[in-house]
């Protein structure tokens, strides 16, 4: 299943992608009666709640999969995807690809290299990239970013998926010289708009292995990232069951699992993002995720 959020004047609402355009739960009032359904009208909603996603996976697929829902498919072109939630915590993982620890001349790590992006950063689909104008070296970053759908807390890697919601592309935009100048990551990973993800959820049911999948960045329709999951040195489960030892993770909460070669400060010359550039980060089986890039 995939699931996004749907513009309208007043909020975003819960809405699903399927074959022939997208459902908005909430303009499907009858059978949402019929079924006796009580599905949130966010995701925010879902993921308020210990339980709230898997109530809301169970019934919206009961919803999708009756015949009177070709009624409420609306095309996708008459609808805008926003931001599909405000995530309660964004963790990133740095040089979890072996050839991107190499290009970045950084000796691979032996275990998890977790850092924090604080939420203010989160942003959706076709919302800008926003240039702050103490940096000249803002960076692109292709990565899987995993969705935790219930409480989550010292869970082995065999059982590790069973907490996840779904998945999503972002991009983990970066300021280098930040990184450079401040010795550690986290300002310059987190200016406003530097974290657009989207977007669409897609639940792990549709998607039951992460670590087969085609991960691609290009700006300006120039491919500059092409890559695989498979090429992650610590997989998505590996990934929950470290961090989840010592850190209870929630539902809402995103693990962005990192970047492969090809990010621009790696080119020769350096490829940085200007004002009018559009950034395309693609994974198959998820979606695409679009973001001009303007000045502030």
């Amino acid at each position: 299943m995939k699931l996004l959020s749907v513009s309208t004047p007043d909020r975003f609402l819960l809405a699903a992608k399927v074959n022939t355009g997208v459902v908005v739960f909430s303009q499907a009032k009858p059978l949402l009666l019929k079924h006796k359904a009580t599905l949130p009208l966010t995701l925010d909603e879902a993921f308020s709640s210990d339980d709230g996603f898997t109530k809301l996976e169970s019934q919206a697929e009961t919803i999708l999969n009756d015949p009177e829902i070709k009624q409420y498919i609306r095309p996708e072109g008459e609808i805008s995807p926003g931001q599909l939630f405000t995530p309660r915590n964004i963790l990133c993982v740095g040089l979890n690809y072996k050839d991107h620890a190499e290009e970045s001349k950084i000796a691979l790590p032996t275990q998890p290299v977790f850092f924090a992006k604080w939420v203010n950063a989160a942003s959706g689909p076709n919302a800008s990239i926003v240039l702050p104008p103490d940096t000249k070296e803002v960076d692109y970053e292709a990565e899987l970013a995993v969705v935790i759908s219930r409480p989550c807390r010292s869970v082995s890697t065999e059982h590790a998926l069973d907490y996840v919601a779904g998945y999503t592309c972002m991009n983990d935009v970066s300021a280098r010289d930040f990184q450079r100048g401040d010795g550690q990551w986290v300002r310059a990973k987190s200016q406003d708009t530097f974290g657009p993800f989207g977007p669409y959820l897609v639940t792990k049911s549709d998607l039951p292995d992460p670590q087969i999948l085609p991960i691609r960045c290009s700006v300006n329709g120039r491919i500059l990232q092409n890559s695989n999951t498979a090429k992650m040195i610590f997989g998505v489960r590996e990934l929950i069951a470290f961090i989840s030892r010592g850190v209870t993770l929630h539902p809402g909460d995103i693990i962005s699992t990192g970047t492969p070669h090809g990010v621009g400060f790696a080119h020769t010359p350096p490829v940085f993002l200007d004002a009018g550039d559009e950034v395309v980060v693609e994974i198959d089986g998820i979606g695409r995720l679009v973001n001009p890039v303007k000045a502030m």
